[in-house]
């Protein structure tokens, strides 16, 4: 609680694979524990027809096979219905307390977890390690920080008195609680399923709330293993286990909009397509909706004193994971005239011609590449990489070539792409195209890239914006413009910090302000709005009095 007020750095779970941190045995144990899932039913005690669904399969290429209990929407709806009084009147010190113990449990199985990630994500290892394990489990603790100051802050009992007449004073005992939202729908997906997730469901849990975890049909596997411990705890801690449910669909036969609706579930948290985010925030008015949704993140180059450290580091950026990061930067706007740098002045297509060498650098080992890149998640990602290529033409900086890892041979692996646009050309740079695809934007200088860029955030959205200024008053403007849009600015990063990266206690993911996302996380509006107050009150007899 006391890194959520400062801001500063905090780490609850260490970040490091490291057998040092974990154990010995960890590292072998978790892969055991993943391998003995695949080809084998995934077995939770909650309702369901009978039937198994499964769709997933590894962007690495190994089969996975592995089915799940085909839902039964009325039983677990009436089920977590159930479980909900008991839940609510535990209080806030003791949702706290199982909370923290599921994460302490899914941090001892981060290993089996990061190849649970890395295999339904198409994550590299060391990613979905950190992604999928420590990073997101320190999330959950977020939340739950959030959760357990917030209502802390309402006392359980009050004794109030006033005057009402000369002689007569009224005193009354007061009691306040807490009392939950209702049913939670979390609908995950399909990148950052534990990062993305572990917020809203703890975050619905510490405040009292049932919850439903609709993972997306083509990464399941990750909040199974979630879903299966936070019942484990339950249980153990004398809780009913429906509080936190599995909901698994098929892309034939998907359940997100059927459970939206329902006046049942009373919070929606989505992360994902613009279009399905919108149609939540139309269609599910009984529901409190988080969504973050895409955007297009861009960067304005003007300046730099470190151009070399500039260019690697935008390269790692543009190259981690794929750009199936929603924090990374699509557009890129130099101006026709270049930038001052400390190794001189930089004409737009030395700058452009730069950055494909400092990517090409970057990847030049294929081992290496294979874990910064990871795989492309969706068959779909490929096709509009063929598309965007295809209709840039001449204009491709850099294509998007396969890449063969030296482990998995099977594995969908792309380079970035790369192309040349100009700025007046915003039909083709003006929306997201989700995958490793960017655009070196020549615009006319820095005043027409700020307003293209401004335009951008207003009709699109943006969770990120990165910025290189070594002019103060240029970075003011900047500076300006993004907080008018609602933006989080990263200003001359050269080093080991890239503008992808988002840091638990410290970072606010997303402002609510752009079309990008309508939330934030984690801020205290994210949690309170899943909880009320009720109060009761009566007279105090004569003599007596109650608590304060």
């Amino acid at each position: 609680m006391e890194a959520v007020r400062r801001r500063v750095h905090h780490a609850v779970f260490p970040e490091s694979p490291s057998r040092r941190v974990y154990g010995e045995e960890a590292p072998a144990a978790g892969q055991r524990a993943f391998e003995g899932r695949l080809g084998r039913p995934f077995e939770l005690d909650q309702p369901t027809t009978g039937g198994r669904v499964g769709a997933e399969e590894s962007p690495w290429g190994p089969e996975l096979a592995i089915t799940y209990p085909e839902p039964e929407l009325d039983a677990m709806i009436a089920a977590a219905a159930r479980a909900l009084p008991a839940w609510r009147d535990a209080g806030p010190e003791a949702r706290a307390g199982v909370c923290m113990e599921i994460l302490a449990r899914l941090n001892a199985r981060s290993f089996e977890m990061a190849h649970a990630v890395m295999h339904t994500t198409g994550q590299g290892f060391a990613m979905a390690f950190q992604a999928g394990g420590p990073h997101a489990q320190d999330r959950g603790v977020e939340a739950v920080a959030y959760a357990l100051d917030l209502q802390r802050r309402v006392p359980r009992r009050a004794v109030w008195s006033r005057a009402t007449g000369r002689d007569r004073i009224e005193t009354f005992e007061k009691e306040y609680v807490i009392v939950p939202h209702g049913l939670g729908l979390v609908v995950g997906c399909s990148t950052f399923p534990t990062w993305n997730g572990y917020p809203s469901l703890f975050a619905d849990l510490a405040t009292g709330n049932p919850v439903l975890v609709k993972p997306h049909p083509r990464v399941i596997l990750p909040l199974a293993i979630t879903v299966q411990v936070a019942r484990e705890v339950l249980r153990e801690a004398g809780f009913d286990p429906a509080l936190v449910q599995l909901v698994v669909d098929t892309p034939e036969r998907p359940l997100a909009k059927v459970l939206a609706v329902r006046p049942e579930i009373r919070l929606i948290d989505f992360t994902g397509s613009t279009a399905f985010g919108d149609w939540l925030e139309r269609n599910a008015p009984q529901a409190r909706v988080f969504t973050e949704k895409a955007g297009v993140n861009c960067v304005i180059l003007h300046s730099t004193d470190d151009y070399r450290g500039m260019l690697a580091n935008l390269a790692f950026s543009l190259s981690l994971y794929s750009g199936q990061m929603c924090t990374t930067p699509q557009n890129v706007f130099v101006p026709a005239g270049g930038i001052d740098t400390d190794r001189g002045r930089k004409g737009f297509e030395e700058v452009a011609a730069d950055l494909v060498a400092a990517i090409d650098r970057l990847l030049a080992d294929p081992a290496r590449a294979g874990e910064i890149l990871g795989c492309i998640q969706n068959p779909a990602t490929l096709e509009r990489i063929a598309r965007v290529e295809e209709a840039a033409g001449a204009d491709v900086l850099r294509p998007s070539t396969p890449l063969e890892h030296p482990k998995f041979p099977r594995a969908r692996i792309r380079t970035p792409l790369v192309v040349r646009a100009r700025s007046g050309e915003m039909d083709r740079y003006g929306e997201e195209l989700f995958g490793p695809i960017s655009f070196v934007v020549e615009a006319d200088d820095v005043d027409d890239a700020i307003a293209r860029v401004d335009h951008l955030l207003a009709t699109r959205g943006a969770l990120t914006l990165l910025a290189h200024a070594t002019d103060a008053a240029v970075m003011a403007r900047i500076e300006a413009m993004a907080l008018a849009r609602g933006v989080a600015l990263s200003e001359n990063l050269t080093g080991g910090v890239y503008v992808n990266q988002s840091a638990a206690f410290s970072d606010y993911h997303a402002t609510g302000v752009n079309p990008a996302a309508n939330a934030t996380l984690v801020d205290e509006d994210f949690v309170a709005s899943r909880y009320h107050i009720v109060q009761r009150r009566r007279p105090c007899r004569e003599g007596g009095g109650g608590g304060s």
